[in-house]
């Protein structure tokens, strides 16, 4: 059993969001946070030693409470805060079911779980720190203030000029200095420019701000970049107030054949991601400008008319179904392709 988590991609999207608004990013952390909740298996387990009953030492014990080690404690442990969490007018958002707002009056908290770790981001500090004291009468927690590292992620802010930065260093260098440990000559070959590549772009930040709060994409693809299967690379990026929020590099499964087919392929799989991007900032309901067409930018100038008037001729005929769904999109989600 497995306890949902916070979507990385989903935080990168709400941060820039926050910074362009100055809204606060408030940090909490969940003390003991799988032992809050009652099971409802029957478990058993051996007596812990030094807290043996005398003269019961072949009894077991009968769990009642969740503990750390069992595979239902996370499980556990998030439909026990979703039930608290509801309680306090906290709505679950519908695409990433550890994300929860409240809205009252033009204030807005939104409320962001990964495991134990909790971001309060909101507009309202009063109503934010109203939050923060419930929460610590539900459960024993540990107040961090402002945010400065959440799931692995370091983050940077200069309020006056609404811009927030983010960067992995710590958790580059720790992997790092794991794998130059204890590296075989086997591995040491195999992860070398790996390794290279990590320490050359360690202190590399995504930053947001400076841009506008409008949402825009570029795709592009590698034709027949594997010289074994003939199969091209394909890429997208999203980018929001400035920043890169969501991407995407992978290869192909389909043997393409043309440029203008790997570009029409890679931008109709941006415009699905597109789709869901779209739907998580209208969820959060505070950034009017989605509603305005979203652009896909594609260098191909076979690949931009082919999107915006599906036909049929010898050289697309071959292209898959699924493919064109890119082109309806045009039309039902307010896509643009240029």
């Amino acid at each position: 059993m497995f306890s949902p988590l916070a979507m990385t991609k989903f935080i990168r999207i709400m941060l820039p969001i926050a910074a362009w608004y100055d809204y606060e990013i408030w940090q909490m952390d969940v003390k003991t946070a799988f032992l809050n909740d009652f099971i409802e298996e029957d478990i058993y387990m051996d007596q812990p030693e030094g807290f043996m009953v005398v003269g019961e030492e072949q009894k077991v014990c009968h769990l009642q409470r969740s503990i750390y080690g069992l595979k239902q404690a996370s499980r556990s442990w998030n439909i026990h805060f979703d039930e608290v969490i509801w309680g306090y007018d906290f709505v679950k958002n519908d695409l990433d079911h550890c994300v929860y707002n409240k809205i009252s009056r033009g204030s807005v908290v939104f409320l962001v779980l990964y495991v134990d770790d909790i971001l309060l981001i909101g507009n309202n500090i009063k109503m934010l720190g109203d939050t923060k004291a419930w929460l610590s009468t539900q459960f024993s927690m540990k107040d961090l203030d402002e945010a400065s590292y959440i799931i692995g992620i370091k983050i940077f802010r200069d309020r006056s000029k609404r811009i927030l930065g983010m960067t992995q260093n710590s958790y580059v260098e720790k992997i790092l200095k794991r794998y130059q440990a204890c590296a075989g000559e086997a591995h040491w070959t195999a992860v070398k420019t790996i390794l290279k590549y990590l320490r050359r772009t360690k202190d590399v930040f995504l930053v947001y701000g400076g841009g506008e709060l409008i949402l825009e994409g570029f795709s592009d693809a590698n034709f027949q970049s594997d010289d074994d299967d003939a199969k091209s690379q394909l890429g997208f990026v999203f980018k929001l107030n400035g920043g890169v929020v969501v991407w995407k590099s992978s290869k192909q499964d389909t043997t393409a054949k043309s440029t203008t087919e790997v570009e029409y392929i890679a931008a109709s799989e941006a415009a699905k991601k597109v789709v869901w991007i779209k739907n998580c900032i209208q969820e959060l309901g505070v950034v009017l400008s989605i509603a305005e067409s979203i652009i896909i930018f594609c260098d191909n100038n076979g690949a931009i008319p082919q999107a915006k008037e599906l036909r049929s001729h010898h050289r697309s005929k071959y292209i898959f179904r699924r493919y064109h769904l890119h082109g309806e999109m045009l039309g039902r989600y307010d896509v643009r392709m240029d």
